[in-house]
């Protein structure tokens, strides 16, 4: 927070009621003409004094709910020749002149369509509020500038903080950045035909829609602006009878449109417009309509570009997806890492699932126990909880394996100690090169393997599961997890 804070106006404090409220007859709008030249100025003097000599654009808005309401909306927000990119060159992070900042201030007085904060970061910030009131922050106490606006006939007063600067909604929320993971991620979902387009938003209200396929995926990264807002939407309807029969009766929606050129276009309209844009979609080859209220439509996931150096800048914050959350999750855990859940189902392939925090993680069979088991329900019973340790976290495929038996003590070493012994157990199964024995008395204890070289039955005997074998434990390989015994040996 910088320690200098000004609010700028053209109203004068003895125009003020009891209460605070402006009485004088100034107008709340743009005269376009000395007083909106005498903001101008002061902007340009408190940015000389804070030695800046540029301004970065942050949080940008464009039109729509940017837009107060006060003044006609003109063509291009204001923007016309500021940027040579066209309008995506208004984007969070964009460095521009303090000449072009001015220019900024001017269509944000005039409102014009266009809003953003312009900072320059530790030194310099510019903050156009509703009713032609100017916030100013500097690091330093700008006494010049300060003697020069109110010699423009401006009214200064000192504050604590704007009430324009920044605060996240949620501020435990964090943004997934798009980072290698999440290329990866999305490339996989093309790949599985889950979703097919793009949603590149650099300004609040600004988006540019992309058809993905596995081939164009590095070129409309290559595309985007800096530090845009990516969701990742599934496909849109072929039909486009069925995409207009899912608009509700009333409200705001967001409408998609791939005319027969691929050229994608989008519009967020409420009941009042609906019909104009149902003719629209008449030579449309797919179209789709997303909910703008929070809560409904949600993408399947969403992202923020990083900066070139991989670090995370633009304050974007959207309403979480299932799946952000879910990344969001997977970044606390680790490799190794104790965790305890909730056994939710267990699948007829064997797989159990675990609830952990809200995000389902997988155990294996092989991860349930040191020792032999048919079914995981010789383990564990859905409802149960359990403690197991992480093994992966795959951020791309978003799965944690654990295991269970990790964090149990491993039996194998004290099996190990009992190489010479001499033990009768049951016949569990016959294979064709000799029979597994139970070497201990309990129903999941460990088997180990007569070689048929190590059996000493007669060609006329026959041995079948269940019958009592004499067997000498010869060896316990820790590695395989193997046990060999002898019948031959147990006798000496």
């Amino acid at each position: 927070m910088l320690p200098y804070v000004y609010q700028v106006t053209k109203y004068d404090p003895a125009d003020r009621d009891q209460h605070g409220h402006y009485a004088g007859t100034e107008d709340t709008t743009s005269d376009h003409g000395p007083v909106e030249t005498a903001y101008l100025q002061a902007v340009a003097a408190f940015a000389e004094d804070s030695g800046v000599d540029q301004l970065a654009i942050r949080e940008p808005q464009l039109g729509g709910f940017a837009h107060f309401g006060l003044e006609p909306p003109v063509d291009g927000y204001g923007l016309a020749g500021l940027f040579p990119a066209g309008a995506a060159g208004f984007h969070d992070g964009a460095l521009v002149p303090i000449g072009v900042g001015v220019e900024l201030v001017r269509a944000m007085l005039r409102d014009n369509g266009a809003w953003c904060r312009l900072e320059a970061e530790g030194e310099f910030t510019v903050h156009v509020g509703w009713d032609q009131y100017l916030y100013l922050g500097s690091s330093r106490p700008c006494e010049a500038a300060l003697t020069r606006t109110r010699a423009l006939g401006l009214f200064t007063q000192r504050l604590d903080a704007s009430p324009y600067d920044f605060a996240p909604d949620d501020p435990a929320y964090v943004q997934r950045p798009a980072d290698a993971d999440f290329w990866a991620r999305l490339g996989w979902t093309v790949s599985a035909h889950r979703a097919t387009f793009l949603e590149e938003t650099f300004a609040v209200n600004a988006s540019r829609w992309h058809r993905l396929s596995r081939d164009n995926i590095t070129t409309v990264r290559s595309q985007l602006a800096p530090r845009a807002q990516l969701s990742v939407w599934p496909d849109l309807l072929t039909d486009v009878d069925t995409a207009v029969a899912a608009l509700p009766g009333e409200g705001l929606v967001k409408i998609i449109w791939e005319n027969e050129d691929g050229q994608i276009t989008s519009t967020v309209v409420d009941e009042t417009q609906f019909e104009d844009v149902t003719s629209q979609l008449a030579g449309a080859s797919a179209a789709g309509v997303v909910s703008q209220y929070a809560g409904e439509d949600l993408p399947l996931f969403t992202a923020v570009l990083p900066d070139s150096d991989g670090v995370l800048r633009a304050r974007w914050q959207t309403e979480p997806t299932p799946s952000d959350r879910d990344w969001a999750f997977l970044k606390t855990l680790r490799r190794g890492q104790v965790v305890t859940g909730t056994v939710t189902t267990i699948a007829s392939f064997g797989v159990t699932f675990v609830d952990i925090g809200g995000f389902t993680a997988m155990i294996n069979i092989p991860e349930l126990s040191w020792r032999p088991i048919n079914h995981p329900s010789d383990v564990v019973s859905v409802g149960q909880q359990v403690t197991a340790e992480v093994l992966d976290v795959d951020m791309v495929w978003e799965r944690v394996p654990l295991s269970l038996r990790a964090v149990q003590e491993d039996p194998w070493p004290q099996v190990a100690q009992r190489i010479g012994q001499v033990v009768t157990g049951p016949v569990t199964k016959i294979v064709p090169f000799g029979v597994f024995v139970r070497i201990e008395d309990r129903k999941d204890g460990f088997e180990g393997l007569v070689h048929t070289d190590e059996l000493d039955q007669s060609p006329q005997d026959v041995i079948e599961v269940g019958d009592a074998l004499t067997v000498k434990i010869m060896d316990v390989d820790l590695v395989r997890r193997r046990i060999a015994l002898s019948q031959r040996q147990a006798d000496r």
